[in-house]
């Protein structure tokens, strides 16, 4: 028998699904960001607000979360899945151009935030040791809230949207350092041994991550895909970023920061796409439960109590980081008003002020009610960054994506002009005529050791299931000039033709049919161009025949393009032209060909013969 669950937990669960399936989506319709549903849902159904006046209506019990411990956890594993994503989005190559960004302009920030706002709070008095923990805690922004709002305003390409992440990015790797040097502070006796005992972990961490990665994850997921089961596929996307997690926090680094790293070996596979869409789902509703477990941290109490101190440090925290962080963007080469999106979109604190001033408070290092005033500005400060985010894009309404600073390789992903689905024979045919041309294509196949083969042979193909939106829309269906399906007829390509209609009516399809009445139903559904082999095998044995027995090149090929055309207005369903206008159209072909004459006897194909033994 399964052991009974506790009702409460049942409870907390309901209340932050009906926020995820009621709430949301009407703030939505409002034009409100979904993040600041979530955050008000937080703020509304915590301890400090219904959970307060539930201990004295029992009434309201039912609607109120009182336990953050409970939501904490999971809330923890949104940030996971958040920086799993984005890995996938990056690769180690686009990394490394971002070099400059990362270690340059975001380890300026941090440095120069801890400092400007050690000096702030040892102005308020507090003792240097103290002063400097709540620099460290307050100068880091949040991760999952930048990015997703970013993301939900489709501005993370823009320059302000790569430097934010560039920055967000060298903030999570600093992580463990300013631990080290905040443990130092407070009197730790493993002193510097201990310091060098915890690089080392770090630097084993990563080296088994990367190692192990690159050696496990692609016959890992080949193993699972040939299985042809989405359950194991999910399964096996959640054991790669909970196993990287752990290691990750085993070694004392954020689980979010192994999660990337895994992130990043999968984006150079073939498996990418498919497991974008697998995770897609998990990371929108766990992302909601960290930002309601935000708005639950937020102390409503201390605000009500104090308002105006709690206002007034919020506001001096934004103005501080934000004017840092501008002088830090301009002396890095961004333009005034992305170096102003940038500076407020990184203005607010982050989630690792509660892992800081947590600890700092229960080891003595600064008083109780200094971190639950540090807490309370970080929580508020952070339920602002939507707005502030929403101001620096009014700020800068024509952001761009400029070479200046880059976030990825050369023919991203988003830059292919043709998705080609289906890469058999006839799909490498495809594919090597727009090689020719330039062009550059996204290839999907379903059989995952071609897959295999074509991407060690430098192919950008992915594996994965076609007929799924979303699938098309990580392949770059929103940007791509044309689609062309090449997968055998016998496939279900009406329902990828379907797809891809609902996602882009405006995009052209070419589509692989078997015969003439397939191409005919294809073209009802949407398809511009149906291309039956049959057909096509015809036209072709057909002119081989006729150049053999002798008849001219020309006139085979013209009549070669009439009869396509005839099939063409067949499969249309288009009136034919008159006699007189099907002539002139031939006599134009014709015209464009070079003369031709009747092949001499000795210029004919040779009969054939049988073979003597």
């Amino acid at each position: 028998m399964a052991a009974p669950v506790e009702p409460i937990a049942v409870k907390d669960a309901i209340v932050i699904l009906a926020t995820a399936g009621i709430i949301v989506p009407l703030v939505s319709r409002l034009k409100i960001s979904p993040v600041l549903g979530y955050l008000a849902a937080g703020v509304l159904f915590g301890p400090d607000a219904l959970g307060a006046l539930a201990a004295k209506w029992h009434v309201l019990q039912p609607f109120a979360v009182t336990d953050r411990v409970r939501i904490a956890g999971v809330a923890e594993f949104g940030i996971v899945v958040l920086m799993f994503m984005i890995g996938l989005e990056l690769s180690f190559e686009r990394i490394t151009t971002m070099r400059r960004l990362v270690f340059g302009l975001g380890g300026a920030q941090v440095v120069a935030g801890i400092i400007a706002l050690a000096l702030a709070a040892s102005a308020l008095g507090l003792p240097a040791s103290g002063a400097a923990i709540i620099g460290a805690a307050l100068a880091l922004s949040s991760t999952a809230i930048v990015l997703e709002v970013l993301a939900e305003a489709k501005r993370l390409r823009t320059t302000a949207g790569r430097a934010s992440f560039a920055v967000l990015l060298f903030q999570d790797i600093s992580v463990v350092p300013i631990l080290f040097v905040i443990g130092v502070l407070q009197g730790d006796e493993a002193g510097f041994a201990g310091g060098l005992i915890a690089v080392a972990k770090v630097l084993i961490a990563v080296i088994v991550i990367i190692g192990v990665g690159r050696l496990a994850l692609r016959p890992l997921f080949r193993l699972v895909v040939e299985q042809k089961s989405t359950d194991l596929f999910m399964a096996a996307c959640l054991l790669v970023i909970a196993v990287t997690a752990e290691i990750s926090a085993l070694a004392g680094l954020s689980m979010a920061l192994g999660a990337f790293i895994a992130g990043l070996l999968l984006a150079e596979t073939e498996y990418r796409r498919e497991v974008e869409v697998t995770i897609e789902p998990f990371r929108g509703l766990l992302l909601g439960v960290f930002f309601f477990f935000v708005g639950m941290s937020v102390d409503v109490a201390a605000v009500l109590r104090e308002p105006h101190i709690v206002l007034g440090l919020m506001v001096a925290l934004i103005a501080i980081k934000a004017a840092v962080l501008y002088v830090l963007a301009r002396l890095f080469g961004l333009a005034d008003r992305a170096a102003i999106e940038t500076s407020l979109l990184l203005a607010a604190g982050g989630e690792f002020a509660f892992v800081v001033l947590g600890a700092a408070s229960q080891s003595g290092a600064i008083p109780a009610q200094t971190a639950s005033m540090g807490l309370a500005v970080a929580s508020l400060s952070m339920a602002m960054t939507p707005l502030l985010a929403r101001l620096g894009a009014r700020l800068n309404p024509r952001a761009t994506t400029p070479a200046a600073v880059p976030m990825e390789a050369p023919a991203a992903d988003g830059e292919a002009r043709v998705l080609l689905l289906g890469y058999g024979r006839a799909g490498q045919l495809i594919g090597a005529m727009l090689d020719e041309f330039k062009i550059v294509y996204n290839a999907v196949d379903g059989d995952v050791a071609r897959v295999a083969a074509m991407r060690a042979a430098g192919k950008r193909i992915y594996y994965g299931d076609a007929t799924r939106p979303e699938f098309l829309r990580h392949c770059g269906i929103a940007s791509a000039d044309a689609v062309v399906i090449s997968l055998n007829p016998q496939q279900p390509i009406e329902r990828i033709v379907s797809a891809v209609r609902a996602e882009r009516p405006d995009i052209l399809i070419v589509a692989r049919a078997r015969d003439l009445p397939h191409a005919r139903a294809l073209h009802a559904l949407g398809v511009n161009e149906a291309v039956p082999e049959t057909f096509e095998a015809s036209l072709q044995l057909s002119e081989g025949l006729l150049v053999g027995l002798g008849a001219p090149m020309g006139l085979v090929l013209a009549h070669v393009h009439e009869m396509r055309d005839r099939n063409r207005t067949e499969i249309t369903h288009i009136e034919p032209q008159g006699r007189a206008q099907a002539r002139k159209r031939l006599r134009d072909r014709l015209s464009r060909i070079s003369p031709t004459t009747t092949v001499p006897p000795a210029e004919k194909a040779p009969k054939k013969t049988a073979p003597t033994e």
